[in-house]
């Protein structure tokens, strides 16, 4: 009797130790993903990753490495290609660095508002677009994280109305040609700057100004070295939650469809949790002594556009892609 109970169970253990050895690593037990981003726990994108984590728990344990701490800002996207990072929060224009025609999707004055942004994304011209990431970069793109529309904050005093008063200014601008080329395009002397230092160096003087949405400004307390901020309005801004192939390849078909499902719920919290705060911010940073006015936009977009038609970058934008972005509602 107790040979027989004693051989069925070894019979048993041997039958789970072989499926052990043919599942994936992930089935066998829960792993960790390190996720790394620029933006601090105090973002409401951090709260967005909270949710997303929340909404996995059961199949995945997500360590967060934020404020730039585990990768410098920039260099995220190639710690996912290189295996040493299974997800990110990365900029477009990192992307536009390996793939010369994802620029477009970095240009001033291309996307409307976050609706249009996420339209986009959605629809079979981002497809696309995120083709291309998956295909020559080994990164899956899961979505847009809208963080605001960007805004110029200065230090100075000078009244901005168009492009020319910005001649001169040392606008930090992140790292990067498509960044540089931002920050030319509106007609500005743009400075690179980590995002982390930028506070020091509107305070030292460093740098005259900052671009950034208005939810950012107040996350990072940039409002107390600056007098003015001006709704230029100028870029969509907005990162992209990422996940490196060679996780989304472990993962079921049920799986991958339970993690996009996760990553969109959290996405449009995070949207909408921002474009709340942006439209209550403008007025806020009014009371606190800032001065806050729109610029002459038409004369902006007009110099942006000739700008950016004008550059390098441009003639590796797909045919008609431009056009057709600017067609949809």
């Amino acid at each position: 009797m107790n040979f027989h109970v004693n051989r069925r169970s070894a019979l048993c253990a041997g039958a789970s130790l072989a499926a052990a050895a043919v599942m994936p690593a992930w089935a066998q037990a829960q792993p960790t993903l390190r996720f790394a981003a620029v933006f601090s726990d105090k973002d409401i994108r951090a709260d967005m990753m909270k949710m997303f984590a929340k909404e996995l728990e059961s199949s995945f344990k997500i360590d967060m490495f934020l404020n730039s701490t585990m990768f410098k800002q920039g260099t995220e996207l190639v710690a996912l290609q290189r295996d040493n990072l299974e997800m990110g929060n990365v900029g477009p224009q990192d992307i536009s660095k390996q793939i010369p025609a994802w620029s477009l999707l970095t240009s001033a004055y291309l996307f409307r508002d976050a609706n249009h942004l996420t339209n986009f994304f959605a629809s079979d011209l981002g497809a696309q677009m995120k083709n291309m990431v998956a295909e020559q970069l080994k990164v899956k793109i899961l979505g847009p994280t809208f963080f605001g529309t960007r805004q110029v904050g200065l230090k100075t005093k000078k009244k901005i109305n168009v492009p020319a008063d910005l001649a001169g200014v040392k606008l930090r601008m992140p790292p990067g040609d498509s960044w540089q080329l931002l920050g030319r395009s509106i007609g500005a002397n743009p400075t690179p700057m980590a995002y982390a230092e930028t506070y020091t160096g509107l305070q030292t003087g460093a740098i005259d100004g900052q671009d950034n949405p208005l939810p950012n400004v107040q996350n990072m307390k940039f409002y107390e070295v600056m007098s003015q901020i001006v709704l230029t309005s100028h870029l969509v801004g907005y990162d992209l939650l990422v996940v490196n192939m060679k996780t989304w390849n472990s993962m079921s078909p049920a799986t991958q469809k339970a993690f996009q499902a996760a990553a969109d719920k959290a996405i449009a919290w995070s949207t909408a949790e921002h474009l709340k705060r942006e439209a209550e911010l403008a007025e806020g940073f009014r009371r606190q002594g800032l001065d806050v006015y729109a610029p002459n936009i038409n004369a902006f977009r007009d110099y942006a556009q000739k700008v950016y038609m004008a550059s390098d970058e441009a003639k590796q934008w797909p045919v008609g892609m431009l056009d057709k972005i600017n067609a949809m509602k």
